[in-house]
C-alpha cells in the first residue's frame, strides 16, 4: 500500500491517469458491448417489441445500481483519503461498513419490487404489446438485484483501494460471460429475454464471487474480518452523505429515463420506445469511458487532495478534461453522421431505421458537453465537497431535464420530447462549469498559501 501511495503522489499524472482509467476504461466499455449485443441479440432474433420490453425494465435495474453507487461511491471516497493520510483502520471500518448499508438496503428495495412488479411494469409505460417480453425479463432479473448491487460497491472499493485492473477484471468476467451466455440462451436455446434474464443473473453472480475472493485475498487491504461488519454511525453517515449525489444522480437518470419513456410512448408509440431503447446503448459506449475516467481519477484526486498536494490535483482535473473532450466528440461524430447505420446494427425494421435516423442526431446534439457534469460530481465527491457534488447532479434532472420534458412536447409534439436532452445538456454544463471554477480558484489559492510555508 505505501508503494502505491507514494506512485499516486509521485508518478507523472497522465501516466497514472491512464494506469488507473484504462482498466476501468475496459471494464466499462466491455459493460457497454454486453448491453449492445444483449440487444443486439433480441431485436434481431425476438422482435422490436423485445427492445421496448428490455427499455422499460431499465429505469428499475438503474435504481438498484444506485443502491450500489450510493455505498460503494460514499465509501470509496473516504477510503482513499484515509490512504492518503495513512489511515488504514479507517479505510477498513469504512468498507465494511458500506458491505452492511448495500445489503440492507437492497433487501428493503426488492421485495416491494417482487410484490408490485407488474403494477410497477405498466406504470413505467409497458403497453400490452409489450408487457409480456418485460414481465419475462424482470420476473428473473429480480433474483440478481442483489449480487448486481453488491458488485458496484464492491467494484467501487477496490478501485479506492488503488487496484483498478482487479475491478476491471470484475467487469470484464461478468461481461464476457453474459455475452456468452446471451449467445447460448437466446440464439442456440431460443429461450428469449428469459435467455437475456438468466445469462445477465448468473453473470452478476460470477462478479459477485470474485469480488468476494478477492477481498478474502492478500491483496485487499480487507480481507473480509468480522471486525469490518461493526457499523459505525459516524462513518456510515459520512458514506450516505458523500453517496447521495451518485444515487441521486441514477435515481434522478431512472426518473429522467422513465418519464422519457411514458412521453415517448404518449406521442410516438412502441417504435419510439424502440429507438429510446438502441439510443441508450449507443449512447452508453460514450458515457462508459466517462465513468472510467471519472471512476480512475477520483482516487489519484482523493490521494493528493488528502496529501495537500494541490497542484497535482488541479493537474489530474485539466488531463481528466481533455481525455474526455475527445471521447465525446467521436461519439457526437458518429452518432450525427451515421445514425441509420448504427440502428440496423439492431434491427432489420425499416420503420425503426427510418424513424430513428432523426431523434438520435437530436440527442447528440451536445454530445461534447457530457463530461462536465461526470466529471465535476466525481471531482467534488473525491475531495469530501458532498454539496456541490449533489447541486451538480440534481440540476441535470431534476431542475433542468423534467422541467423540458412537461414543456417543450406541449409545443412541438414528439419533437419536444427529444429536443428535451440536448436542452438540459446545454444547462447542466452551466451549472457544472460554475462550480468547477470556483473550487480551481479555491485551490490556486490554496496553492498559494502552501507555497508561502515552503517560502
Amino acid at each position: 500500500m505505501e508503494r502505491q501511495k507514494r506512485q499516486i503522489l509521485n508518478e507523472n499524472l497522465r501516466v497514472l491517469l491512464f494506469k488507473y482509467s484504462a482498466p476501468t476504461i475496459t471494464g466499462m466499455v466491455i459493460v457497454a458491448l454486453y448491453n449492445l449485443v444483449d440487444t443486439l441479440f433480441v431485436g434481431n432474433i425476438v422482435g422490436p417489441n423485445a427492445i421496448a420490453g428490455l427499455t422499460v425494465v431499465l429505469p428499475v435495474m438503474i435504481f438498484i445500481i444506485a443502491i450500489g453507487l450510493l455505498t460503494g461511491v460514499g465509501s470509496a471516497s473516504i477510503i482513499s483519503r484515509s490512504l492518503g493520510k495513512g489511515h488504514n483502520e479507517r479505510a477498513i471500518v469504512a468498507g465494511g461498513d458500506s458491505i452492511v448499508l448495500n445489503t440492507v438496503l437492497n433487501v428493503i428495495t426488492i421485495i416491494p419490487i417482487y410484490i408490485f412488479s407488474e403494477d410497477i411494469l405498466r406504470f413505467l409505460g409497458a403497453s400490452s404489446e409489450v408487457l409480456p417480453y418485460a414481465r419475462d425479463y424482470m420476473n428473473i432479473m429480480i433474483l440478481g438485484f442483489v449480487f448486481l448491487s453488491f458488485s458496484v460497491n464492491g467494484s467501487n472499493l477496490i478501485r479506492a483501494e488503488g487496484k483498478p485492473r482487479a475491478s476491471m477484471y470484475e467487469m470484464v468476467i461478468g461481461s464476457i460471460l453474459n455475452i456468452i451466455l446471451d449467445y447460448l440462451f437466446i440464439v442456440i436455446l431460443g429461450w428469449g429475454v428469459k435467455g437475456a434474464a438468466i445469462g445477465t443473473v448468473i453473470s452478476h453472480i460470477a462478479s459477485s464471487v470474485y469480488i468476494f475472493i478477492f477481498f478474502m485475498s492478500r491483496s485487499s487491504i480487507f480481507h473480509l474480518k468480522l471486525k469490518m461488519f461493526r457499523i459505525n454511525k459516524s462513518i456510515s453517515r459520512e458514506i450516505l452523505s458523500l453517496g447521495i449525489p451518485s444515487f441521486l444522480m441514477e435515481i434522478m437518470g431512472s426518473i429522467m429515463f422513465l418519464l422519457f419513456i411514458r412521453f415517448v410512448g404518449k406521442y410516438g408509440g412502441d417504435v419510439y420506445i424502440t429507438i429510446t431503447g438502441i439510443g441508450i446503448r449507443i449512447i452508453d459506449l460514450i458515457f462508459m469511458p466517462l465513468l472510467g475516467i471519472s471512476q480512475g481519477f477520483s482516487p489519484i484526486v482523493g490521494f493528493n487532495y488528502g496529501a495537500k498536494l494541490y497542484l497535482r490535483v488541479k493537474r489530474v482535473l485539466r488531463e481528466a478534461f481533455m481525455w474526455t473532450s475527445i471521447i465525446t466528440l467521436s461519439g457526437f461524430i458518429v452518432m450525427v453522421v451515421f445514425p441509420e447505420s448504427l440502428l440496423s446494427i439492431f434491427t432489420s425494421d425499416m420503420e425503426v431505421i427510418e424513424k430513428g435516423a432523426a431523434p438520435l442526431r437530436l440527442i447528440a446534439m451536445l454530445a461534447p458537453l457530457w463530461s462536465f457534469p461526470v466529471l465535476g460530481s466525481a471531482f467534488f465527491q473525491a475531495i469530501g465537497k458532498a454539496r456541490p457534488s449533489l447541486i451538480i447532479t440534481l440540476s441535470r434532472d431534476l431542475f433542468f431535464f423534467i422541467p423540458s420534458i412537461f414543456i417543450l412536447p406541449l409545443f412541438f409534439n414528439l419533437w419536444g420530447v427529444w429536443a428535451s436532452w440536448p436542452v438540459t445538456d446545454f444547462c447542466c454544463f452551466l451549472m457544472a462549469a460554475i462550480f468547477l471554477i470556483r473550487e480551481v480558484r479555491i485551490i490556486n489559492r490554496d496553492i498559494e498559501i502552501e507555497k508561502e510555508k515552503l517560502s
